[in-house]
């Protein structure tokens, strides 16, 4: 169980491809520190286990439904993406429950940049759409947000400059594919009624 908090941004330092199998290795800087193999590590959202460490770098073995259900198909070498560790039971929480069982892979259909603003359209289909309401939590590549508008097909999220700064949301572009985890809360409420 994860937050949305995004502790820290590692940088993708190899991608190793096997049958059947990506191994996926990430500089984790500080936070390598707090890592221990066989430990759950949110990577965009995506709960993966630790695999191996040497130094600050830490591997992640990404399997077939992993590989074509999220964006982590999409990361390069050199790239960046969130980090988040699992929540302890002592620890404060201070976003929403966020599993790292991703929804759904979709993507920013606009950006709009005011100053110390920024809002993306984010598409989503007609399945989860149901689990999205005003006001309510939303996780996109791991980071939790808070909606805003909904409308059919797609959301809005509002981000401050702290997030853009320290999430890899500052880098997406118009087009980027992101993973979308909704809130579930909202999945329990509406399974309740079905």
């Amino acid at each position: 169980m994860f937050t949305g908090i995004i502790e820290q941004l590692g940088k993708v330092k190899a991608i190793e491809n096997k049958r059947n199998l990506i191994v996926l290795q990430i500089d984790a800087l500080k936070l390598a520190r707090k890592i221990r193999v066989a430990d759950s590590v949110a990577i965009n959202g995506v709960c993966l286990t630790a695999t191996e460490k040497k130094g600050e770098v830490v591997s992640f073995d990404l399997m077939k439904e992993t590989i074509e259900r999220t964006s982590l198909k999409e990361v390069s070498t050199g790239g960046c993406v969130n980090m988040e560790l699992a929540l302890k039971a002592d620890s404060r929480f201070g976003g929403h429950f966020v599993s790292g069982h991703v929804d759904e892979f979709n993507f920013i259909k606009k950006i709009d940049r005011e100053t110390n603003w920024v809002s993306f359209i984010v598409s989503v289909s007609k399945n989860n759409q149901k689990y999205i309401v005003p006001k309510g939590s939303v996780a996109i590549d791991g980071v939790s947000l808070t909606v805003g508008k909904v409308k059919p097909g797609s959301f809005e999220v509002y981000l401050i400059p702290y997030t853009l700064q320290v999430t890899n949301l500052g880098l997406k572009k118009v087009g980027d594919g992101v993973n979308i985890e909704t809130d579930i809360l909202a999945k329990y409420i509406v399974a309740s009624k079905e």
